[in-house]
């Protein structure tokens, strides 16, 4: 499906601000390429579209923000149960999960702040250090 329509690009947008990414969207049977879509995103008669997209970037990163909460609230697999050898069981830890869900956690940071970074990604702070030589001239100085 290559044909633009006001319809497809909606579900484009609406697909993007719930979180999924756009590779994903377009896997879908009823959705155009990627390369259709930035096509369409380059293209002048599309331009209503291409501020749609933008918006709708900008709400998925509110989404993966909300994402990485319920990541790290869900502590649901963070124990299992293990059988020991007499056939008893024992809870333990689950590492597993635990670093799969913080590279998740970290995966969705990135990307929130590589999609809004005034609001998302890392605040930079630059420091100066070092004399600073004045001259002022009398003439200058009102004298």
């Amino acid at each position: 499906m290559s044909e633009y329509s006001d319809e497809i690009a909606d579900k484009i947008c609406s697909a993007l601000a719930d979180a999924r990414s756009l590779r994903s969207i377009c896997c879908d049977p009823d959705m155009p390429s990627q390369s259709t879509v930035f096509r369409w995103l380059a293209d002048e008669r599309y331009a209503s579209f291409r501020e749609r997209y933008a918006r709708a970037r900008e709400a998925q990163a509110d989404a993966i923000f909300d994402e990485m909460l319920d990541i790290a609230d869900d502590g649901s697999n963070d124990w299992m149960e293990r059988r020991r050898e007499d056939g008893s069981t024992e809870e333990v830890l689950n590492h597993e999960h635990i670093q799969r869900s913080k590279l998740r956690i970290d995966a969705r940071k990135w990307m929130a702040g590589k999609l809004r970074p005034k609001v998302y990604g890392d605040k930079i702070e630059h420091e100066h250090t070092g004399a600073i030589a004045l001259t002022v001239s009398s003439e200058d100085a009102g004298l």
